[in-house]
């Protein structure tokens, strides 16, 4: 199956304010049905990064058997760590990069790496609010996420 993974992570006053993600999950059937899940959650304390990351590991962990999935973002900072290999020379030194700097998020980086093991993930990167639907929803998912009442703990952080 081929699934397309738009996501959006939203942080107000980052690092460290309120924060949320947005993720729409599309796929269509073999009747030409297009079928959509939407995901978004909010977070007390967290940055706007771990939002990125949130999205597409929330998109996904949902998913319930093996897809191709494009992961559709318009966060540099996830689909760089892949498609410039970044990912692989900070696993390759032990989750340091440049001057022996710590890897941020790495509870995330190593979530993210478990939930696509079963799939075959592409990142695919779009500019943000330029008008492009699905990275628009996944924006306003995060935000209204984000300054919604019933916010979560982000134990990363």
């Amino acid at each position: 199956m081929n699934v397309t993974l738009y996501s959006d992570g939203s942080a107000r006053g980052n690092p460290n304010g309120p924060g949320g993600y947005g993720c729409i999950l599309q796929y269509i059937d073999s009747k030409g049905i297009l079928h959509e899940r939407q995901f978004c959650a909010g977070y007390r304390k967290t940055t706007n990064n771990r939002m990125e990351l949130m999205g597409v590991i929330t998109g996904l962990e949902a998913l319930t058997k093996p897809c191709r999935v494009e992961v559709i973002t318009d966060s540099k900072y996830v689909t760089e760590a892949f498609n410039a290999h970044w990912i692989e020379s900070w696993i390759k030194h032990g989750w340091k990069r440049g001057k022996n700097e710590e890897v941020k998020n790495v509870d995330l980086w190593k979530r993210l790496l478990l939930a696509m093991q079963p799939h075959q993930v592409t990142y695919t990167w779009v500019k943000g609010h330029a008008g492009h639907p699905e990275n628009e929803r996944c924006d306003e998912l995060a935000t209204t996420a984000a300054d919604g009442n019933d916010l979560l703990t982000d134990t990363g952080i």
